[in-house]
């Protein structure tokens, strides 16, 4: 009897310490067994440090190492001002050194094959980490899904074009190094995830900001055909408004950069410490790009013409991404002032607007310019993605409008603000101290939660024991509306996003 007990008792450690170590392609990594039993695996190296000569070139595949390497700390975060004051990160400084990405899993053994979720941050292309409180893993991996954050570059690191990058470039490209990265992680995951359980042909891609504008990048990419089945967008894409330039654009941009700080050549460039680098370039403005390469054409074209992946897509946006102050400034709210602000922004096509976006009484102001304001912010570039992608071959597209409003702020009495829907999303609205969670806020992040592991684990978010979502292919297509109490509903709100995208798509 007593051997029995030891040898049950050797299987259980063995099992924990299998269930601590993954092998993968570059070596073998020790990882975290948090108290939930998730286990993660933090600040594992997907790329090469793009460092040096690396410095604004296409990411390079991992080295390998010898003996086990511990994961379980979060990688430095990339180069970036401390931009946004909702970024709480657990990473110990920012770096060059900074592509590395964290794996949560719920697997026993590598035989599991699990589905596969892995989350890009936002930030506007400028900040942002995969330690950030709100993107933690562990409340989706207890649903039975893997979960990964991905660092990527960032501003002047990640997105600098220039002429002489073009030129050294084996694919005449330059620009996009960011999104590179991502693509990178991507071939990473995919060549390793079934060490953590698993399934490298159910790896489902999604992200927030400029990492729903990076969902849409990758399924517009022909870099990335394969390497997913699936995407999740919360508010923002790359199309109409939010469109990349071209090429030559974005290179006089990095020559005119170049010039105003007297560097005469990218190897000066190079030579730069990142962080003076990252101060000379603070304000200036490094956008994505057509560069020929990860975007052959620019997103609107190709997902115009049905050449992006053709993948089930769920995605979205809050209801008041931004306030009326981004029409109206700091004039009061009033209709004269409403009127005069929306003129000025629109000249000739202003009564457009305003019947589109109409004020009748000052009440009514605040309504009418949130709702403008979001629109030209990221709410129209997210309806386009989903508009273009619904008509591609058929795959299910699911639209959802987030609507909870989070508790005792009354700056955000007319709905729900941009970035507030993350940490419902995914768990972790006990990371976020400032709010005053109620028993509705955590029922509204089981729902969306759910909605999002069924979309992961079968590309559609149904499921039991939740509102039935209809695609907007289907017979009766409608609008999740995300709330307390969660609903399909009709679109309200076409007659908007069409007299916005003829500014765009004329």
């Amino acid at each position: 009897m007593m051997k029995k007990i030891f040898v049950l008792i050797g299987v259980l450690l063995s099992a924990q310490a299998y269930s601590q170590e993954a092998k993968t392609a570059n070596g073998i990594l020790q990882g975290v067994t948090e108290a939930s039993g998730i286990v993660s695996y933090k600040g594992v190296p997907f790329a090469q440090a793009p460092v040096g000569n690396l410095r604004w070139k296409e990411p390079r595949a991992p080295l390998n190492w010898k003996g086990i390497r511990k994961a379980d700390h979060f990688g430095p975060q990339a180069m970036q001002r401390p931009i946004y004051s909702d970024m709480l990160f657990r990473s110990a400084g920012k770096s060059e050194d900074c592509l590395y990405l964290n794996i949560w899993t719920p697997a026993k053994s590598a035989q599991e094959k699990l589905p596969v979720l892995v989350y890009f941050y936002g930030g506007g292309l400028n900040a942002g980490d995969g330690s950030e409180y709100r993107y933690d893993g562990e409340a989706l991996a207890k649903k039975g899904i893997i979960t990964i954050t991905v660092n990527y570059r960032l501003g002047i690191f990640g997105f600098l074009a220039h002429p002489d990058l073009t030129a050294e470039s084996p694919h005449h490209a330059s620009g996009n190094y960011g999104l590179l990265d991502q693509h990178a992680a991507l071939v990473w995951v995919k060549k390793n995830v079934a060490a953590f359980g698993g399934d490298p042909d159910k790896i489902t891609i999604a992200g927030e900001s400029a990492g729903s504008m990076s969902v849409c990048g990758q399924i517009a990419s022909p870099l990335s055909k394969g390497l997913f089945v699936g995407g999740i967008g919360e508010s923002g894409s790359f199309l109409g408004n939010r469109s990349p330039v071209p090429l030559t654009e974005a290179e006089a941009n990095g020559l005119k950069f170049a010039k105003s700080i007297n560097a005469a050549s990218i190897a000066e460039l190079r030579k730069i410490p990142a962080d003076t680098l990252l101060k000379l370039a603070a304000n200036n403005r490094f956008p994505t790009t057509v560069d020929g390469y990860f975007l052959p054409e620019s997103p609107q074209a190709i997902y115009a013409t049905g050449r992006q992946m053709d993948v089930p897509l769920l995605a979205g946006w809050n209801t008041a991404e931004v306030g009326a102050g981004d029409v109206l400034g700091k004039a009061e709210p009033t209709v004269e002032n409403y009127q005069s602000a929306v003129h000025q922004l629109y000249g000739n096509r202003a009564d457009e607007i305003l019947r589109v976006y109409p004020a009748n009484t000052d009440a009514e102001v605040l309504r009418a310019a949130t709702d403008l304001a979001s629109d030209k912010f990221i709410a129209y570039a997210t309806w386009k993605f989903i508009d273009l992608h619904s008509k591609t071959n058929g795959h299910p597209v699911y639209r959802y409008l987030f609507a909870r409003k989070r508790p005792g702020n009354a700056d955000q009495a007319l709905g729900a603000v941009h970035a507030s829907e993350i940490e419902y999303a995914l768990g972790n609205l006990p990371t976020n101290k400032v709010y005053a969670w109620t028993d509705d806020d955590y029922k509204v992040s089981e729902t969306m939660q759910n909605f999002f592991v069924n979309f992961v684990k079968t590309g559609n978010p149904n499921g039991t024991g939740l509102p039935t979502w209809y695609g907007l292919q289907s017979s009766i297509p409608k609008v999740m509306v995300i709330d307390t109490e969660s609903k399909s509903q009709p679109e309200k709100n076409a007659k908007r996003y069409v007299l916005m995208d003829s500014f765009f798509n004329p």
